[in-house]
């Protein structure tokens, strides 16, 4: 399964954008509304659990700076990454496009493509507002 956002404008340039995200403490503001746990483990690692979804840990699982981040389950169970591709427009601006790749069986795959379209929409809505 591949979901992709559309492309979103930030004010900042690839430096500042890369550090953003790379921070992980961050993503608790990029989250949605309904969101019911936000945990920082470590450096690599945070966990988070929307309303009535299991909670998920997700980990930095590579890096090109300025230019990539991509986030991994730290799970076995639900094998998935998130990744956000990020690319210079200006001096002061870039552009950022969240992925997100797993390999679920079909039933499965129908039953998240909805709420996991929405929740990467959502981070990139709030990435735009950051």
């Amino acid at each position: 399964m591949f979901i992709e956002t559309p492309k979103i404008q930030i004010s900042k340039n690839t430096e500042d954008t890369f550090n953003f995200l790379n921070d992980l403490p961050n993503f608790r503001l990029l989250m949605p509304e309904n969101i019911e746990k936000f945990e920082v483990l470590n450096e690599n690692r945070f966990l988070f659990a929307l309303k009535g979804m299991p909670e998920i840990v997700l980990e930095k699982k590579e890096q090109t700076p300025f230019k990539q981040i991509v986030l991994g389950a730290a799970s076995e169970k639900l094998p998935f990454t998130l990744t956000a591709d990020i690319i210079e427009v200006d001096t002061d601006k870039s552009e950022v496009v969240l992925s997100f790749k797993g390999e679920f069986n079909a039933m499965m795959a129908m039953m998240i493509k909805k709420p996991i379209t929405n929740f990467i929409n959502t981070l990139s809505t709030n990435l735009a507002k950051v």
